[in-house]
């Protein structure tokens, strides 16, 4: 068990993420933006904690993460402006990352992108500043000295998948289901010596327990 701090918990992963992690019997805290999202969060048993990551200080997130063992951070502007995608995937996992080292929080798990995404189309600027400013937060993570995963999904789905998934350090790119990148996460968060790991996730044949037991390395 394990009290876990989720940026992203309003969103297609991590609502789908939440489930499966109280299933689990883990205790959950998730960062909400909008003051109705409190009482859903507490429905599904997560302690809300009110805040957008774009204008949060470190300081304040440092008090946010107070008694977390790890924190999930997969939030993402979605496209919504230059600036937003600046401060929300690029920013915020730099945000976690200096306010992890100051509380005790030793691991961090960031949803990425895959790194082939967009490159079979015209690409607009917009999209290249976002894969930018993924690849700049994947970086800062992976050199912070904290124990992490970083998972780089393909296209994300709105949906909630078969649970069955093809993950690796290098895999043809592909779709995946929102709750397939749920299930992958869920699995890593329990098999704890799996760290300092890049994953790229699709959709696939095998079940995320076994994806996840198969990326162990012997």
């Amino acid at each position: 068990m394990a009290n876990i701090f989720l940026i992203g918990a309003t969103g297609g992963v991590g609502s789908r993420l939440i489930p499966k992690l109280i299933e689990r019997g883990h205790i959950l805290t998730g960062l909400h933006r909008k003051p109705e999202q409190a009482d859903a969060l507490r429905a599904a048993g997560v302690t809300p904690a009110p805040g957008d990551i774009m204008d949060l200080s470190t300081d304040e997130l440092e008090m946010m993460l107070q008694g977390s063992d790890l924190a999930v951070f997969s939030a993402g502007a979605a496209g919504s402006g230059w600036d937003r995608t600046t401060a929300i995937d690029g920013d915020g996992p730099i945000k976690l990352i200096d306010a992890a080292r100051k509380t005790g929080v030793k691991r961090i798990y960031l949803v990425s992108v895959f790194p082939d995404a967009g490159r079979k189309r015209d690409t607009s600027e917009g999209f290249e500043h976002y894969m930018e400013e993924k690849k700049r937060a994947d970086a800062a993570l992976a050199e912070s000295g904290l124990e992490y995963v970083i998972i780089r999904p393909g296209t994300l789905q709105t949906a909630e998948g078969d649970g069955r998934v093809r993950a690796g350090h290098a895999i043809p790119y592909g779709n995946v289901a929102r709750g397939n990148v749920a299930a992958f996460i869920a699995e890593l968060i329990d098999s704890p010596d799996i760290n300092r790991e890049i994953f790229e996730l699709t959709d696939g044949d095998v079940p995320a327990g076994d994806a996840v037991s198969a990326l162990r390395r012997s």
